[in-house]
């Protein structure tokens, strides 16, 4: 059973003790591959310029996989990267010690990440959608607060094996945009992973919020575009994104990132009323 989520309040309210609460935990290898070879591509550049490569996998749960797996990827781009993963479960911490070597390390912790220096990347997955949408502002406040200059703060949801992805990336200031990575032959219209979007907004899409309206355009766009399908669905899933920004959503991304399945919207497009 889940422990039902205690409200978060000020990490001083806590006494002491982390912030947050134990989740299911339930995770799978290579779940977190659409988000890691995001962050190695386009957001490369933050890790590569950073005077301290601190990563931080925040609620990795009850396996150190996805974490181990991070890793690994973000070595490509840094080789003297640091990975921390922090669980606020004891136990889970405990058992993957023996997976610690140079450069990755796990620690007992929650939101207000209890490493030491300011980390440039920090990724929490499947792991917000278990609080109340209330609480969200506050985490991503505390957690945004313990970024690095050019840090940021990953929250987003996945399925069980990673085939519909989406997330929230923000600075040290603000949302900067919501992301969707899907596999081709996983979905008959894109609005199907309204399902795993981010606490922020899995509520919201319903009729006069703009993800639902996104979401909507999104749709109209890939079946406007079902002409394409004979090329393959790469191709039609890349003109349903020059439609959408034709159309004056602003997308933040292009076709080597359609390719693959992605399209990233600036926040303010999407953001609850």
């Amino acid at each position: 059973m889940v422990q039902k989520a205690e409200r978060v309040g000020s990490p001083r309210s806590r006494g002491g003790k982390p912030v947050g609460n134990i989740t299911r935990g339930t995770t799978n290898p290579n779940r977190m591959r659409r988000l890691d070879r995001w962050l190695a591509g386009p957001q490369a550049w933050r890790l590569r310029t950073a005077v301290e490569p601190l990563v931080v996998d925040l609620g990795y749960g009850a396996s150190p996989t996805t974490a181990v797996e991070l890793f690994d990827r973000l070595q490509a781009v840094r080789p003297d990267v640091r990975v921390s993963g922090i669980e606020i479960e004891p136990e889970r911490v405990r058992t993957a010690k023996a997976l610690e070597r140079p450069g990755l390390s796990f620690h007992v912790g929650g939101f207000e990440v209890p490493v030491p220096g300011n980390p440039v990347l920090v990724r929490a997955f499947n792991v917000l959608r278990q609080y109340e949408e209330a609480d969200v502002p506050a985490i991503w406040s505390l957690v945004q607060s313990r970024l690095a200059p050019n840090g940021l703060f990953i929250d987003g949801t996945c399925d069980e094996i990673g085939r519909r992805v989406t997330w929230v990336a923000l600075d040290r200031e603000r949302a900067l945009s919501l992301s969707f990575s899907v596999r081709f032959g996983s979905f008959e219209l894109p609005s199907e992973v309204a399902e795993r979007l981010p606490k922020a907004l899995i509520h919201r899409n319903v009729p006069g919020e703009p993800i639902h309206a996104f979401l909507q355009a999104m749709d109209k766009a890939w079946l406007d575009a079902a002409p394409l399908a004979s090329f393959g669905n790469r191709q039609r899933w890349t003109g349903m994104c020059r439609s959408l920004r034709d159309a004056g959503w602003p997308l933040q991304d292009g076709p080597s990132r359609w390719r693959l399945g992605e399209l990233t919207v600036a926040w303010d497009a999407v953001a609850p009323n």
